[in-house]
């Protein structure tokens, strides 16, 4: 058997060709950003990281808000109206945009049905077609772990939500496809952190906890993939500068599954908390989807890997709210 070996000059050269695709968050530095949703759980951290970056940072909100130094340039629109965000791109003329926005949650109720189409799959088209007017140099679309597993086409979407997360990632594809815009998904798994919703989980039980109150909760048997807001960020600012992506969608999780109880008991044990959550006194969510990061695209093309343990993401996460109820504690 004929052996090959590789010098270590073509492997450094090797080296260097990746770490140049990968690219460098630097470059991110003076560039035009628009963020849609970025007063949301993770539009707010990626407009922290890309400010941090001394990006040039502009953001929407369907609320007015007032543009502050050291903040986002904030615009007012739904982009529900073709209209407006056409006038937005047309003005802010991004290098890149991340498309956050849209309502969020699994709920099953028919009403959603309408609303959830207008906000996440009309925006999504309206800003495809503005970004592909203006010339963007990359759209990164929030894909949902809600959505069927890609290929899996005789799944039924779960919600209203599920079904125009889905269409929505399609028309990305499509779009890059048919009209070369340069999109790419993202899909961050179940994400925690930080100055997330007081309604989430993980803040939930944190919350009940250092209000000496007993978590009220669902059986805990649902499993997900859990995965720390740094580790997100870091993959949302890695798909605006990695190299020969376009037209692809990411996964950005850990790549194993973790039920609630698993993480409800972890966040007790390190608050080293007494009381005991009662599971099974809330309703389970019906045909609730359960999936896992599938990593093989994302650390071969994307270069990106969780690096924050579960048990590490908890205690800093425990830690900001701990500091914040004592900010706001009555002295």
């Amino acid at each position: 058997m004929e052996l090959s070996f590789t010098s270590s000059k073509e492997m450094k050269g090797r080296l260097h060709k990746r770490m140049s695709q990968m690219g460098d968050k630097s470059s991110l530095a003076n560039q035009k950003i628009l963020v849609t949703g970025a007063s949301g759980f993770i539009g707010s951290h990626l407009c922290r990281h890309l400010s941090r970056l001394g990006a040039d940072v502009h953001a929407t909100s369907r609320v007015m808000r007032t543009s502050v130094e050291g903040g986002p340039c904030w615009w007012h629109s739904t982009l529900i109206e073709i209209d407006s965000v056409r006038e937005i791109l047309s003005k802010v003329r991004p290098d890149v945009v991340y498309h956050l926005a849209g309502s969020v949650g699994a709920s099953t109720d028919k009403e959603l049905v309408l609303p959830t189409f207008h906000s996440l799959l009309t925006s999504t088209v309206n800003i495809l077609i503005g970004a592909t007017e203006v010339g963007c140099r990359r759209v990164i679309l929030s894909g949902s772990l809600t959505e069927p597993c890609s290929g899996d086409f005789s799944r039924t979407p779960s919600s209203p939500y599920a079904a125009a997360k889905w269409a929505a990632s399609a028309y990305g594809r499509m779009f890059h496809v048919l009209y070369q815009t340069p999109t790419v998904v993202v899909t961050p798994f179940m994400t925690f952190g930080p100055k997330q919703q007081a309604s989430k989980l993980v803040p939930s039980v944190i919350l009940s906890l250092l209000k000496q109150e007993t978590p009220r909760l669902t059986s805990g048997l649902w499993e997900a993939d859990w995965v720390y807001i740094d580790d997100v960020i870091t993959g949302f600012l890695d798909a605006a500068i990695v190299t020969g992506i376009e037209g692809a969608t990411f996964d950005l999780g850990t790549g194993t599954k973790r039920t609630v109880r698993e993480v409800v008991e972890n966040i007790v044990k390190l608050m080293d908390s007494p009381l005991k959550p009662q599971f099974g006194v809330l309703q389970d969510r019906p045909r609730e989807p359960v999936r896992i990061a599938d990593m093989m695209e994302t650390r071969g093309r994307l270069g990106w890997s969780a690096k924050t343990s579960l048990e590490e993401g908890l205690r800093q996460t425990i830690q900001w709210y701990v500091e914040q109820t004592s900010i706001i504690k009555p002295s």
